[in-house]
């Protein structure tokens, strides 16, 4: 099974050393980089978003034909972790990314975990190549918030902090399924991976759903106003921000709960119908060993669903009215 997943990344030639051993280098791979050295963001700089496909066949990334970024077919390696101080002493983390052509070094991204500011200092405090995949998965990891009221199999709403193993909860596709694992992180929200708000009634949901914003939902359309050419879709979340009916929420830190089932499933949060946790290459080493493995301990994932070849591009989301096209092509006209 493959399937295609975009990050807003930096080119690495977009934050360099200003001030420290190499400085006017580009940051780079571990291996080339200097802990104290002082980096800054470029005036013009801008994210891109570095389009990849995993393959569970061969357990690795390589770039998409539709990424801006990169060549067609290049291998993508997770190469650490980096940890920087801010000017007011705080930290936070980047991942670096290597795009590798015929054994070579082509080009090297990094993913800041925050929103980063032109003519502002960074120090480069911390560099570890053994945390990189796991934190990797957990941003990749879908997630909902502390108090999103799940449906149970019996109907009743839960909130999500209350649910245990084993309990059974609600599903589309198969009714009532038993919760296999649940996650729990907090994380700092901040920046493109702020958790975001869908404003209660914006898609017919009972109270405000707050969720990671890679988070998709599933909407069965009555009428294809979405233009998508089939009533089922998933959409992302991040995809519907409109600045007013569903908002990112960026500022403090976020506490995320995690549903894992024996298969990927679409479950009701708020009454809103959204996946649960996917194992596949990116987020399983965000799973103890219990979760992500088979019992004979074999490394797990999830089979290919019907249900996620529905997702649709950004392109159709991107008009000022899609949310509400989306909550009126749900309802009978």
């Amino acid at each position: 099974m493959t399937s295609v997943q975009n990050l807003p990344v930096l080119r690495a030639t977009d934050f360099r050393v200003s001030d420290g051993v190499a400085a006017g280098d580009a940051v780079s791979f571990a291996d080339e980089l200097v802990l104290d050295d002082i980096y800054q963001l470029a005036a013009e700089a801008a994210r891109v978003r570095l389009g990849f496909s995993v393959s569970d066949v061969e357990s690795s990334f390589r770039i998409d034909p539709g990424s801006e970024a990169g060549t067609s077919g290049n291998r993508l390696v997770l190469d650490c972790a980096l940890t920087f101080m801010a000017p007011d002493s705080l930290t936070f983390e980047a991942l670096v990314l290597v795009e590798v052509e015929d054994g070579a070094v082509a080009q090297v991204y990094l993913l800041p975990l925050v929103t980063l500011l032109p003519k502002t200092n960074y120090r480069l405090v911390g560099i570890d190549r053994e945390s990189a995949l796991a934190r990797f998965a957990e941003v990749a990891c879908v997630s909902f918030t502390r108090g999103t009221h799940i449906t149970l199999a019996s109907g009743a709403q839960v909130p999500i902090e209350q649910l245990r193993i084993g309990d059974k909860v609600l599903t589309r596709d198969d009714g009532p399924q038993a919760v296999r694992w649940i996650g729990h992180t907090t994380l700092r929200a901040v920046g493109d991976f702020a958790p975001v708000v869908i404003a209660k009634g914006a898609l017919h949901n009972e109270n405000d759903l707050i969720v990671s914003p890679d988070h998709r939902l599933f909407v069965y359309q009555r009428t294809d106003r979405l233009g998508a050419g089939r009533p089922e879709v998933l959409v992302k979340v991040r995809h519907l921000i409109n600045g007013d009916t569903v908002r990112q929420q960026d500022g403090g830190f976020v506490e995320y709960y995690q549903l894992l089932f024996d298969e990927h499933q679409i479950i009701y949060a708020e009454g809103i119908a959204a996946e649960s946790l996917l194992i596949d290459p990116r987020t399983r080493a965000a799973l103890p060993a219990e979760a992500g493995a088979h019992p004979g301990g074999a490394r797990r994932t999830h089979a290919h669903r019907q249900h996620q070849e529905y997702e649709v591009q950004e392109s159709l989301l991107s008009t000022p009215d899609a949310v509400e096209k989306l909550r009126r092509s749900s309802t009978s006209d």
